[in-house]
């Protein structure tokens, strides 16, 4: 059976990306994502999946792991994000007084709770946040989770997707030591790397004009400045097409005249939800 790591506990968007991702696989918590990437670099037959960014509230925060680890990605999984207020069974939202969750849970639900007039408590997770509240035995406190957090402690779905923005979307990156790629057909790929440029002037301008010359998109150039630097950064993209196109060749060898380093983190296929989104 396979391994699939993830960052929370049972109940987590984590937990429910990982089991929509692979139904089959036995998937373990971690308590960090630093955790995550170590047990993946330990164990070849294990994978890991992380949050990478999200739709509304912009990336996670997992770039220098990445940069550190260099795992290989093997897929993307885009996963709705519907929030729900969760509390022990039998409770009414009018007896609720105090709300816990992950900040950007709260931050994503905060016209509800305002019309509400809760009072907001941050905790680590929204997983976490739900066994709480089943431990804690009080109907005036709740939480804002996934729904599979409310069948994991056993909690009353009070009000369903109670989101500020519905159509919320978070992206995670199934990740793994051996290097998998998928074989160049008629598919829609992404390619996934990291480069970090010499010190010139203009190197950034210099080195992107080889996407432009052979007709590449890119979908994503950010910019992390290196671990006690701020004068050091490296660059994470992902372009559309496959490692194997001439032009991505040509595109990526054009880069690597400009690059101190540069690493190819995975080709995957693209998601159906990019096209759905578009």
């Amino acid at each position: 059976m396979n391994k699939i790591y993830f960052q929370g506990t049972f109940g987590a968007y984590s937990h429910l990306a990982a089991l929509s991702a692979d139904p089959n696989a036995e998937v373990i918590p971690c308590k960090t994502f630093d955790e995550c990437f170590t047990k993946a670099l330990k164990d070849t037959k294990s994978k890991i999946i992380i949050p990478e960014s999200n739709r509304i509230t912009g990336n996670i925060g997992i770039e220098y792991l990445i940069f550190e680890y260099r795992l290989n990605i093997y897929a993307e999984y885009f996963q709705k994000i519907e929030h729900n207020l969760l509390g022990l069974p039998g409770t009414k939202v009018s007896e609720i007084k105090d709300v816990y969750s992950h900040a950007q849970a709260l931050s994503q639900c905060s016209k509800f709770i305002k019309s509400n007039n809760f009072i907001e408590h941050v905790r680590a997770d929204t997983a976490g946040s739900a066994e709480m509240i089943s431990k804690a035995k009080s109907k005036e406190m709740a939480a804002i989770a996934s729904s599979l957090s409310a069948t994991t402690y056993n909690l009353d779905i009070i009000k369903k997707n109670i989101e500020n923005e519905k159509g919320n979307l978070t992206r995670f990156l199934i990740m793994g030591k051996d290097v998998s790629q998928p074989e160049f057909g008629n598919k829609k790929y992404i390619t996934s790397f990291l480069f970090k440029l010499k010190s010139k002037p203009a190197a950034l301008y210099q080195s992107l004009g080889g996407f432009a010359i052979n007709g590449v998109n890119l979908t994503k150039l950010q910019s992390y400045p290196e671990k006690n630097s701020f004068d050091s950064f490296f660059f994470l993209c992902d372009l559309d097409g496959h490692i194997e196109d001439t032009r991505v060749q040509k595109s990526l060898e054009d880069l690597g005249l400009h690059c101190q380093d540069f690493h190819v983190l995975g080709v995957f296929e693209a998601d159906k939800q990019r096209e759905i989104n578009k």
